[in-house]
């Protein structure tokens, strides 16, 4: 067979066309789909998400304004008074800045609907500020020393506050009421020791700063052995106490 007659059945055959538009369409066709059946599975798992921090924080701040509710109008002693910051600490652990903030807020109106706005006040200064710091401090890894010693400062500073507030609602000096106390407590703790003499002024405020000091670290080292108990168990631990008090809660 010569080459000619061999090239003339090969030109013979029909040739497939070739529709390399139709290929590049199709192409960012698929591409198109698969991106946007990921963006609207990313938009769902954004919507979730968010709808379950929102929950979390809503349910964990009425947690805080009923307890607090409870123990007004049912006092239980310091017991109820220990779990305070707790909520929303445990929020801020769990959901970060903003939603322990949005927790503090959300209880302070809560409280402010259910008991009026100085109670959901004296709520938010100083526990929802106590609960926003341990949060805080517990997140990132702070030992128990110094997240009990700034709790403890916060909780001086909001009784200072509520002193304030209160004085200035009652038209009174509470301020003098404490003094009047801690000076029956300072002549009474002198004559014990023998000491015949009147202690003056600057004395009596260092010891009921000393007192109110020492009271906030007994109440924060209690909070910070509650929530080492609970958030254990609920899956968010907090840091590791000192060794003496390892030895102590195995003990």
């Amino acid at each position: 067979m010569s080459k000619k007659k061999h090239d003339h059945q090969l030109s013979s055959f029909p040739k497939a066309p070739m529709d390399y538009d139709n290929w590049i369409d199709e192409d960012e066709a698929d591409f198109d789909s698969q991106s946007r059946f990921s963006n609207r599975v990313k938009t769902k798992k954004t919507l979730s998400t968010n709808t379950v921090v929102m929950v979390e924080t809503a349910f964990l701040a009425s947690t805080a304004s009923l307890i607090w509710l409870i123990n007004y109008y049912f006092p239980l002693g310091p017991l109820l008074k220990l779990f305070f910051p707790i909520p929303i600490a445990l929020v801020y652990l769990r959901r970060g800045n903003r939603a322990g903030w949005m927790s503090a807020w959300v209880s302070m109106l809560l409280l402010s609907v259910l008991m009026g706005p100085v109670r959901s006040i004296v709520f938010i200064v100083p526990y929802g500020l106590i609960g926003i710091q341990l949060g805080a401090c517990w997140g990132r890894r702070v030992h128990w020393s110094l997240s009990v010693l700034l709790g403890s400062l916060i909780g001086s500073l909001g009784l200072f506050f509520r002193f304030w507030l209160f004085s200035i609602l009652l038209g009174e000096d509470l301020w003098v009421y404490v003094m009047t106390q801690i000076t029956q407590l300072a002549d009474w703790l002198f004559l014990k020791i023998g000491i015949l003499a009147q202690p003056d002024i600057t004395l009596i405020q260092i010891l009921a700063l000393i007192m109110i000091l020492v009271n906030n670290l007994v109440y924060l080292f209690a909070v910070h052995l509650v929530a080492l108990v609970l958030f254990d168990r609920l899956g968010n631990p907090i840091p590791r106490p000192p060794q003496w008090v390892q030895v102590l809660l195995d003990y």
